[in-house]
Formats: C-alpha cells, structure tokens, sequence
C-alpha cells in the first residue's frame, strides 16, 4: 500500500528552523514525483517544492526560495524538508504529495496521486 506520513511539524518563533520529514511506505521515493504543499486558514492550497524522481531536480516556490531545500535519503525512503528562517507567514499545514510518474511540479497539485494527512507549523513570537 503506497503511503507518504508527515512528521516534524511545530511551534517555533520567527526566524527559527523545523525539518519535515515524509518517510514513504508501499513504494522508493527516488522513482517518484514528490511535492509539498500547504494550506492555511482561508487560503487556497500552495506547492512550495517538488523533486523529480527522474532527475532529481527541484523546484521551489518564490516565497521560499533561499529559506527552504529539499532532500531525501534513499536508504531510508524518507524525504526531508528542512525550513530556515521561517517567517509567520509561513504558518499553514504542510502536506506531503507523491505520485508515480517521476516529473514533479508544483504548479499542478491535481497531479499527485498519494497525499499525507498534513503537519502543523506555526511560527509565532
């Protein structure tokens, strides 16, 4: 049974760091398309990053860029997403998204078959 679950979610002031973990079950991450979104209240759902399972190429959204990368170790078939400087806008739950035909996006959430439940982040002082 393919399955992604989020882990690592918190409360952190701004500024700080959290490292997200998506460990997968059912299937090897590094021959999927793998995305994270996140949702706030009252917001439409946002793609932040995704790595390609075919090039491993990442992508990241503008309002990230530079504070957030993404990362996966193959050996445990978990991926991380380590998120810097973190800013209160970056409050949401942030779900992880994988789908098996390996080109990521995060422009095109529809794309991605297998969802996660979500971890909470909020940055407050």
């Amino acid at each position: 049974q393919v399955q992604v679950v989020e882990s690592g979610g918190g409360s952190v002031q701004p500024g700080g760091s959290l490292r997200l973990s998506c460990p997968a079950s059912g299937f090897s991450l590094d021959y999927y398309a793998i995305g994270w979104f996140r949702q706030a209240p009252g917001k439409e759902r946002e793609g932040i990053s995704c790595i390609s399972g075919s090039d491993d190429s990442t992508h990241f959204a503008d309002s990230v860029k530079g504070r957030f990368t993404i990362s996966r170790d193959d050996a445990k078939n978990i991926l991380y997403l380590q998120m810097n400087s973190l800013k209160p806008e970056d409050t949401a739950v942030y779900i992880c998204a994988a789908d098996p035909i390996p080109t990521s996006t995060i422009h095109r959430d529809h794309k991605y078959t297998y969802w996660g439940q979500g971890t909470q982040v909020t940055v407050s002082s």
